[in-house]
């Protein structure tokens, strides 16, 4: 009995951190910030991504995998893994001239989506 109310739980903590699209066609997100294991989801571009990241040592062992929205059969697919320290961000690039920025938290805590262009305007003004 307690595999299956461990495993309905599961369901329910996955259900709760991800949106639910509200048509067929649409894809899931899961915006973030996100803590270990747990995928962030969104489009970039014409690209989908899911990224996440396994703690290890204090930092944040990255992995995303990006692939084309109109790619019925996944030839698209690219994988990418970097150790990251924290606050050291990633940036995932497309082929439309969109990227998005992904940042490790202190002590692996938590892996965010960064808006890097208020970070360059905030050092501009300074």
């Amino acid at each position: 009995m307690q595999t299956q109310t461990l495993a309905a739980m599961a369901a329910a903590l996955v259900l709760s951190t991800v949106s639910v699209p509200a048509h067929a066609d649409d894809m899931a997100q899961n915006l973030g910030p996100v803590g270990p294991y747990d995928p962030i989801l969104t489009s970039v571009g014409n690209k989908r991504v899911i990224a996440f990241y396994e703690p290890k040592n204090g930092h944040c062992d990255f992995r995303a995998v990006v692939w084309s929205v109109t790619d019925e059969n996944a030839d698209s697919v690219t994988r990418f893994q970097a150790d990251l320290y924290p606050q050291q961000m990633v940036r995932v690039d497309t082929d439309s001239d969109k990227s998005l920025s992904l940042q490790c938290g202190d002590n692996a805590e938590q892996l965010s989506i960064v808006d890097t262009s208020r970070i360059i305007a905030a050092s501009a003004a300074q």
